[in-house]
């Protein structure tokens, strides 16, 4: 896979739609030609203990940061037309389309691969986190858990494997 865009989503609360920050990675004939990474106000608006420990996010953060669909206006132009990635397609892809029924907005049926059954697939029998399957690719993540930074790692991923 050449053309494709690398999503990944963190979350404020454990509903799906408390996303309150969102990195893009967009690669054309293999190279990276763009990116994105942008705090989100979440919906509901509230953090617990355990997402802000994951993401070291917290309701100062984003207390001014715009609501999802003025974000959103940002990366739909970016990522026209190319299927998504995402490690842990589950989670990611059902964040998306929890926040779009949120903001009552069209979900226009984004084709998504994931990077995470595919390493199970290859490599049976060991840990898949991303940053393990990540240096498997030879992608040294740093700041994992940091949307864009994650993003990166699952298009590293993708490069090698799908």
């Amino acid at each position: 896979m050449k053309d494709f865009a690398a999503i990944d989503f963190e979350t404020a609360n454990f509903q799906r739609t408390s996303v309150c920050s969102v990195g893009v990675v967009v690669y054309r004939n293999g190279e990276k030609v763009d990116e994105f990474y942008s705090l989100i106000k979440p919906e509901p608006e509230y953090y617990n203990s355990v997402c802000s420990e994951v993401n070291g996010l917290s309701a100062q953060d984003t207390a001014n940061a715009p609501v999802f669909p003025e974000v959103w206006k940002q990366i739909e132009p970016k990522i026209a037309g190319l299927p998504l990635v995402a490690h842990n397609k589950a989670f990611d892809e059902n964040c998306l389309k929890a926040v779009f029924r949120c903001y009552q907005m069209d979900y226009p049926d984004y084709t998504f691969y994931c990077t995470l059954q595919k390493s199970k697939k290859m490599w049976p029998g060991i840990r898949h986190n991303l940053d393990v399957i990540a240096a498997r690719c030879g992608y040294d993540l740093h700041h994992h858990h940091h949307a864009l930074a994650d993003a990166e790692a699952c298009a590293a991923i993708a490069l090698k494997i799908l």
